[in-house]
Parts: structure tokens; C-alpha cells; sequence
């Protein structure tokens, strides 16, 4: 591999381990809690309920961000009973360490997929209300068609088996883009409720964007449900989302 090619794997794979400010914050976290310490203070690193009390984010959320650092090779994970606990008593928890300093605080680049969501943002806000969420409704529907797609294998049959497989189907591919996704309800109210929102504080200065959300979960039902139309399996709303100031954001079928 050459230097040129070996120094753009690198950027790539930095940018995609800390392009998220979130991911950049709780990196940084878990580094504080990795370095040598009293025994008696409890195990080095950090666990996922750690990370949602101090970072301010659902478990579920921590979570997924630790596995992507921990993937990338900027955490290493072990197991840790509870401080405390007797021999053969309480479930081990997992702790993520921090391998060296990855990187120094003032290295992480500005991925430049926030300053495209912000310029997305402004944009939008210069048109009319509906006609802004249409457009961004739609830009989100073809990228759902795309991502479906992407799947293959046991994803892709499970996806077209039933309207519900479906649902469950994008909300899997919905939290591999970064959405923490899960679907539940009846099958006359499916819903998918995502517990963190990657567009993050853009989405929160120009909420149109969450019709991105509701484009994705059309455009990928159309493909997977084999839908003539893509009005077939019934109206996609949003019921509520964290830029609105709810405490999720629901997309319900």
C-alpha cells in the first residue's frame, strides 16, 4: 500500500470513528476513566450506563457508539463484575477501555457530512414549509429504495416475508446508519422508534429534516413489501421527534 493510499485509509477510517460529535465526546470519556487508578475505585474504562448518565444519551445509544469504537480498534472491551460483588454474584458487567491516545484532542476533523446537513438545513429553510418537507421526504425515500437495495442474504428474505418482517427489516438498517432504531406495535400500528438522531443538532434548528427519517422508512417499505405503490401498506407519519423536544422519535405505518 503506498503512503497517498495508506494516509486516506487512515483520514477515512478517523472520520468515521469521530465524525460524530457524540462518539468524539464519549471517546474521550472512556480515555479519562482508562488511565491507572485505585483498585478500590472499581475497574478502568467505562460501561454503557455510564456513558448515558454522563454524556446525557439512552443506554442503547452508548452502547451502539461504544461497539463502533471498540470495532474501529479505539476501545477494547473486557468484562467486570460489579465493585463489591461476592464470588459468583451479579451479572459481569462490559467495560470499555481506551487503547493509548488514538488521537489528540485537536485532531479530529470536521467530517464534512455536517457541513452538508447544514447547508441542507438553510436550504430548506429559504422554501416553503410544505413544499420543503416534500422535497426532503423524497431525498429520503430514494435513499431508503437504495439502502434496500443494499441488503442481502437473511436480512432481505426476512424483509419481504410480512409488512411487520419489514418494519423490523429497516429498523435494522436504520440503526446500522446510526438511528438506534427498534419497531414494535400491533400489526394495524406498526411503529419504528429511534432512540438517537444523527442529523443531531441540525435537526433540532431545522426540524424539516425529520421528513428525511419518515422518506428512509417509505422508500425502503417499497422495495422490501413489494408495494405497486408506495401508499399501498397505509399512511407513514411522525408521531413525534427529538427535535421537536420528545424523548424519540416515532415513525409510525
Amino acid at each position: 500500500m503506498s503512503s497517498e493510499t495508506s494516509f486516506t485509509a487512515t483520514v477515512s477510517a478517523i472520520t468515521d470513528a469521530f465524525g460524530d460529535p457524540t462518539r468524539r465526546s464519549i471517546y474521550l470519556l472512556a480515555r479519562e476513566h482508562s488511565t491507572a487508578s485505585d483498585p478500590s475505585e472499581g475497574p478502568l474504562g467505562v460501561t454503557a450506563s455510564m456513558v448515558a448518565d454522563e454524556i446525557g444519551v439512552h443506554a442503547n445509544v452508548a452502547r451502539h457508539h461504544l461497539d463502533k469504537l471498540a470495532a474501529g480498534g479505539y476501545l477494547e472491551v473486557s468484562s467486570a463484575k460489579p465493585t463489591g460483588a461476592h464470588r459468583g454474584a451479579g451479572r459481569p458487567s462490559k467495560h470499555y477501555i481506551a487503547v493509548g491516545d488514538a488521537l489528540d484532542d485537536a485532531s479530529f476533523p470536521v467530517r464534512s457530512d455536517d457541513l452538508l446537513l447544514s447547508l441542507l438545513g438553510r436550504t430548506l429553510s429559504k422554501l416553503p414549509h410544505d413544499e420543503a418537507e416534500h422535497l426532503a421526504e423524497e431525498v429520503g425515500a430514494e435513499y431508503g429504495r437504495a439502502m434496500a437495495a443494499g441488503l442481502s442474504g437473511d436480512a432481505l428474505k426476512a424483509g419481504r416475508r410480512s409488512l411487520r418482517s419489514a418494519i423490523q427489516a429497516v429498523a435494522d438498517a436504520l440503526s446500522a446508519h446510526g438511528f438506534a432504531a427498534h419497531a414494535e406495535g400491533r400489526n394495524d400500528q406498526l411503529k419504528i422508534i429511534n432512540n438517537h438522531c444523527p442529523f443531531g443538532d441540525v435537526a433540532a434548528e431545522h426540524p424539516v429534516i425529520c421528513a428525511v427519517d419518515r422518506g428512509m422508512v417509505r422508500g425502503m417499505l417499497s422495495e422490501l413489501y413489494h408495494a405497486e405503490r408506495d401508499d399501498e401498506f397505509g399512511a407513514i407519519t411522525t408521531e413525534s421527534s427529538l427535535a421537536a423536544g420528545d424523548t424519540f422519535c416515532t415513525t409510525a405505518v
